[in-house]
């Protein structure tokens, strides 16, 4: 009887605010109670077999689910916190079933609407949560495995954007692809740097 009841609980979680490229990615996901999924835990903790195995289980029996974003160029327009929040929003207002409560990772909220409340660690300590950084990882380096096919050389399959040594001399050699985010520092020097070379 109390799962007739039960309200609608969304998780969110996002992916990608460190990176120097691509979208920053984010999910919502609302589980059923009467279907548990094992093995949830935070999208960091896990083999990337076992997200890619969850990312399909999320998406077979979850209640509903929806995947945001927010451009490079919205990013840099806005600021990645605020493009974070904007993607959050557009993850949760996707799904086909409206949350009666939403928990976000982190320790903040975006300004919306929704009943909702931020919930440190929560990607490890709430079902929904962990549900939704597995769908928003899975999403994320998938596209970076693509970018790697597009753009060779930068090495996104083993960095997915994050500003590694690696990533950090190719940007310098090759300059920015169009997917890099022009605001962050580690690309405006390079950048500069890549002019500086092209002209000299």
């Amino acid at each position: 009887m109390s799962q007739a009841v039960s309200a609608l609980i969304a998780g969110v979680d996002e992916v990608g605010r460190g990176p120097l490229v691509g979208d920053v990615v984010t999910a919502a996901v609302i589980l059923q109670p009467d279907r548990p999924i094992e093995g949830l835990t935070d999208s960091k903790a896990l083999s990337e077999k076992r997200r890619e195995a969850l990312f399909d289980i999320i998406q077979t029996q979850a209640l509903c689910w929806n995947v945001g974003r927010a451009t490079p160029a919205e990013i840099d327009q806005m600021n990645i916190l605020s493009a974070t929040m904007l993607a959050m929003e557009r993850a949760v207002e996707g799904l086909s079933h409206q949350p009666q409560h939403v928990l976000v990772d982190g320790n903040r909220c975006p300004n919306w609407s929704y009943s909702s409340e931020a919930v440190v660690k929560g990607d490890s300590r709430v079902a929904a949560i962990s549900a939704a950084s597995i769908l928003a990882k899975v999403t994320r380096d998938r596209e970076m495995q693509q970018l790697e096919q597009d753009y060779p050389g930068y090495g996104f399959a083993q960095h997915k954007g994050y500003p590694t040594k690696q990533h950090l001399q190719s940007l310098s050699e090759l300059g920015p692809t169009p997917f890099h985010r022009l605001s962050f520092k580690p690309v405006q020097k390079a950048l500069e740097a890549h002019r500086g070379v092209s002209n000299g």
